[in-house]
């Protein structure tokens, strides 16, 4: 039985597929290969690049032109700047993928020759050669995780590449693909003090630089329509745009998703059973809180500076403030898969936009002292007026030092009143996110289930909670934010609203910034809490 894939390569055997090669334009890649270009196939991790590569090589080789190769080189990262380990790493890579995919055994013959003539600086570029003069067909050459390697060795293998480039390709690869997380333009080298000392210029040959994108919504219907195919499941109306709405066609979340609704829930293993919208909901929470590789790889990124420069100001809004962002530091988190700069910048997905600050917040919400029963009234909802009151209390006694506890400091009471909230809605309840630049907001939906049988099937509490940082008077900002609270309560569908303003103003007393008060805005009233 086949299933969806969420580790390694997708197998067609095994797996729900998008055939791989119809995600990118094989004519163009076949007059790149045909004029005898080198390029590079970047995209962020877990996107498909290694299945299009190997599904690119079964292609050319089946079509006997000429003789593709793929080979990974994340083996050798851990040489880092031992150029000698490195080489060998790589050229001994070679050989034995010649030998698994081709059944060609010269490059294993040549490989301790020309390691010891040519040395570490010159060994690559010797085996490629006379593998190259050897063959009756050029070579096509894919190198996989080319930026996995770092220093030195980094250094010499595009070099190496660099030097054989006029040989192409009666004694060079006609062709070599690049393939990584990053286009070439970001392969930084560093010195020993950690300075950049070359960059994509160590490969100045290279001719394009494309990019894998994500499933189309037709991707995503094709993929899970497989499934309803094989075993007579069907999805019900508005799961597969619910789908696309939170992955916004991110392969692995695609995939993780269709496999937890479908093959981890113990009920919905039963064919019969539709997959339902509220279903694929409880899917998408529980890959959040279970943190799989994907997920935990995301986290770890948020740790770089590079990555804390970008979306530290996209959680704190501080856009205009402390000049432009870096145009590499930007290229850089997008190259991750972390942002989308276009039309406007915004985290890539929903679920991202919700992984990112619960990522931020975990070490501290898990020492806040609350218990959720505190908040939870007769009716079974939440009292919200009362949660924000011991908050602001809370931020009082602890604002200043617990903010400075976030390694994302600029968005410290943000990032506190995400961490408190979520202590006591973990439980049982959901909150959903927006924020980024220039939006001078964060938007915080609060969905409570009241039936704890049937939980988010039954009826459900929905509130807004809006943050605003104080940037102007406190009666402008107050009535900027009643209309953005009154607007995302009609989104969201919520019969209750309320709005924090954090007053970050130097010297200000706190006697000055605390304050409740309600506010009438329309047909809804707001309540206001300042601190």
């Amino acid at each position: 039985m086949k299933t969806f894939s969420t580790a390694g390569p997708v197998r067609p055997d095994e797996h729900y597929n998008i055939p791989a090669l119809s995600r990118w334009d094989m004519d163009e890649i076949r007059r790149l290969i045909r004029e005898k270009r080198y390029f590079v196939l970047h995209a962020p991790r877990q996107t498909g690049k290694t299945t299009c590569l190997l599904a690119l090589m079964e292609r050319l080789n089946a079509e006997a032109d000429y003789r593709a190769l793929y080979v990974n080189l994340e083996p050798a990262q851990a040489a880092r700047g031992n150029v000698e380990a490195g080489m060998r790493t790589i050229v001994s890579g070679i050989a034995e993928d010649a030998r698994r995919y081709l059944g060609d055994q010269r490059p294993w013959e040549g490989v301790e020759d020309v390691l010891r003539k040519f040395g570490p600086h010159g060994a690559l570029r010797g085996l490629l050669s006379r593998w190259s003069e050897e063959n009756d067909h050029p070579i096509v050459l894919l190198l996989d995780e080319v930026d996995s390697l770092v220093g030195d060795t980094l250094i010499s293998l595009l070099r190496q590449v660099r030097a054989g480039y006029p040989d192409r390709p009666q004694a060079f690869p006609q062709t070599v693909l690049l393939c990584g997380v990053r286009d070439v333009r970001d392969y930084r080298i560093h010195d020993g003090d950690n300075q950049v000392i070359t960059s994509g210029s160590a490969f100045n040959i290279k001719s394009e630089s494309l990019r894998l994108g994500n499933f189309s919504h037709g991707n995503v219907a094709a993929l899970y329509a497989q499934h309803t195919e094989a075993t007579g499941q069907v999805f019900e109306d508005g799961v597969i745009d619910y789908v696309f709405e939170q992955t916004n066609g991110q392969p692995w979340l695609i995939n993780a998703l269709g496999y937890q609704a479908c093959f981890r829930t113990k009920d919905n293993r039963i064919r019969s059973h539709p997959i339902a919208l509220g279903v694929m909901q409880d899917a998408r929470e529980q890959i959040i809180e279970r943190r799989d590789t994907h997920i935990d790889q995301l986290g770890d990124k948020l740790k770089e500076q590079r990555v804390h420069r970008v979306i530290g100001r996209m959680l704190a809004d501080t856009a205009g403030e402390d000049g432009t962002i870096p145009e590499d530091d930007l290229q850089y988190v997008e190259d991750l898969g972390l942002i989308r700069a276009r039309p406007q910048l915004t985290i890539a997905n929903p679920i991202y936009r919700e992984v990112i600050p619960r990522t931020l917040t975990w070490t501290t919400q898990v020492l806040i002292p609350q218990e959720t029963a505190w908040y939870v009234r007769e009716d079974k909802g939440l009292d919200l007026p009362k949660l924000l009151d011991a908050f602001q209390q809370f931020f009082r006694e602890n604002g200043d030092a617990w903010a400075g506890r976030f390694g994302y400091k600029e968005a410290g009471p943000q990032l506190m009143m995400q961490a408190f909230l979520q202590r006591i809605v973990n439980s049982g309840g959901r909150i959903d996110r927006e924020y980024g630049l220039g939006r001078r907001r964060t938007d915080l939906l609060v969905q409570w289930p009241l039936d704890a049988d049937q939980g988010f099937h039954g009826p459900v509490q929905r509130a807004v909670i809006e943050l605003k940082i104080l940037h102007k008077s406190l009666e402008a900002t107050i009535e900027e934010g009643r209309a953005q609270t009154a607007d995302y309560m009609d989104r969201g569908g919520a019969a209750a609203g309320y709005l924090v303003v954090f007053d970050r103003t130097p010297d200000t007393p706190w006697e000055k910034k605390v304050f409740v008060k309600q506010e009438q805005y329309g047909k809804y009233r707001i309540g206001v809490w300042g601190m």
